[in-house]
């Protein structure tokens, strides 16, 4: 199973950007998906999550700018990032989690880094 994020980069404050994950090896539906985030010097926290029945669930310091959704034809996860501010910077990280009774995994990517910067 590998989950490969791209679609970080620089972004200007007020700006959006629109990171993506792609989930190989596995089936992406019936699993819940997310975004995690990790600045420098924190510890990593959620940004978002949707489960396998679209039920979202966003950080308050995202509500309103942040939206994640899911292709599960494509097998794909994204986010859209809006009215970015500087304190979104951090590296951005896909997660997937398997549970089923009597079994429980998460799956992670690499991460992408989003810094926000003028």
């Amino acid at each position: 199973v590998q989950l490969q994020a791209s679609g970080g980069g620089l972004g200007q404050p007020g700006g959006s950007l629109k990171p993506s994950c792609v989930a190989s090896g596995i089936i992406f539906s019936g699993n819940d998906v997310g975004w995690y985030r990790q600045a420098p010097g924190k510890q990593r926290e959620l940004v978002v999550g949707v489960t396998s029945g679209d039920s979202k669930n966003y950080a308050d310091s995202v509500k309103g700018r942040f939206t994640i959704s899911r292709d599960n034809a494509k097998n794909t996860v994204y986010l859209q990032m809006n009215s970015l501010k500087p304190e979104d910077t951090a590296v951005y990280y896909c997660n997937l989690k398997v549970r089923r009774p009597g079994y429980a995994r998460d799956y992670w990517g690499k991460g992408t880094l989003v810094t926000v910067s003028s």
